[in-house]
């Protein structure tokens, strides 16, 4: 038995988001287009036309051989090194992470045999995800998030997989962030049914892991809610509804990003494309079942998110409820006061008339009006205390 396998490598974002930290807004305004904004070219641009970033990183080309009893992974600096492995009876993943340079894509694209709109697809991100079939290739588009280190949120990149007879060719937009490390650990340690099976099996395999990089994200997401859900019943701000809207607008986009890909996995198990086996289409209906349950989770965050902005406004509502009233018992306790006050000050002469305010006159007349304002206040607030006003000034039974 021949056995030869280099050192696989692969990076597995799985940094937890920490609850205490959201995008601020500056962050929010720079992730806006990534997140919610498709790709699109000029208008009147030729198909084909080819849209690379200027801060798009350079590609590196990674390129997994393996048969049953063999595996290889070698770094490719010359995309025509590739042609090599795609007519041999193993099967070839070649990996390329980074769309920085125009040059190098369409090399890929030539040994590969990339019709010019695959590679448009393909380079123009972000796109929506899809499955389209060109003679003897698939095109799938798909999206993948993963957390990032920072805790802050999460980045969402394209991913596309051509699949061929023998060979799967993945471009990723960013090298930085992977999920494909548990498939590349099971191609060096031969674990499961990975090296017996195709290139289909493969495609299935990176598949599922994009769809399972879903639910680390959605998982810290929930445990945001659930502490936004505190500090909304318990205090909360103005920075409270800073923190909602972010999160209901990072799970829009995480919305945007896995509603399509439901439709594509679902395609696929229907298709009639001899590139997928029956076997695999069988597997692909897990896939499946994992894109519902992750749009699920999606959509019921979706609501406890948007009930926790009703909770928040009725929690401000009755704080503002609270205020008012305290304002309210204060104003009617000074009323009377201020009545008697106003009376006394409209400067009637007593010497004109005996019923000009003949009390202005009296020894005691400042002290008994001093005492009957007193009075009035002691009587008003024994009685609003009576009501039960100042025991709970917000209406709403303590345990």
């Amino acid at each position: 038995m021949r056995f030869k396998l280099a050192q696989l490598s692969g990076k597995n974002a799985k940094t937890l988001l920490n609850p205490k930290t959201y995008l601020t807004p500056l962050d929010a305004a720079e992730e806006e287009d990534s997140l919610f904004e498709y790709a699109s070219t000029e208008p009147g641009a030729m198909p084909g036309t080819l849209t690379i970033e200027l801060d798009a990183p350079a590609p590196v080309i990674t390129l997994i051989d393996y048969g049953e009893d063999y595996a290889l992974r070698r770094m490719i600096e010359n995309p025509e090194e590739c042609a090599a492995y795609l007519d041999t009876e193993t099967v070839s993943w070649v990996d390329v992470k980074g769309l920085g340079s125009e040059q190098i894509l369409q090399r890929i694209g030539t040994v590969f045999g990339l019709h010019p709109l695959v590679l448009e697809d393909v380079v123009n991100v972000p796109q929506r995800p899809k499955v389209e079939e060109y003679n003897d290739q698939l095109l799938v588009i798909s999206r993948m998030v993963t957390l990032r280190e920072s805790g802050n949120g999460f980045v969402s990149e394209q991913v596309s997989f051509i699949l061929g007879r023998r060979y799967l060719l993945t471009v990723q937009e960013e090298p930085e962030y992977d999920c494909f490390g548990p498939v590349q650990d099971r191609i060096r340690l031969s674990k499961g049914n990975i090296r017996k099976q195709g290139a289909d099996y493969l495609a299935y395999s990176l598949l599922d892991a994009v769809i399972d990089g879903f639910f680390p994200v959605l998982e810290s997401y929930g445990e945001l809610l659930e502490d936004l859900e505190d500090e909304v019943v318990a205090h909360p701000t103005r920075q409270t509804l800073g923190k909602i809207h972010s999160i209901k607008r990072e799970l829009l986009a995480l919305r945007r990003a896995i509603w399509p890909q439901r439709d594509s996995i679902n395609t696929l198990i229907r298709d009639s494309s001899d590139l997928v086996s029956e076997e695999v289409r069988i597997y692909l209906r897990d896939c499946y079942d994992h894109t519902v349950q992750v749009l699920d989770m999606v959509e019921t965050y979706r609501e406890v998110a948007a009930s926790l902005m009703d909770v928040y406004l009725s929690a401000v509502g009755n704080r503002m409820n609270e205020v008012m009233k305290l304002l309210t018992v204060i104003s009617s306790i000074f009323i009377p006061l201020t009545f008697i006050a106003g009376v006394y000050g409209m400067n009637f002469d007593t010497s004109v008339s005996p019923w000009n305010m003949p009390e202005l006159n009296w020894y005691w007349g400042y002290p008994a009006c001093l005492l009957i304002m007193g009075a009035i206040a002691g009587a008003l607030i024994m009685y609003f205390h009576k009501q039960g006003w100042f025991e709970n000034f917000s209406g709403i039974e303590e345990k």
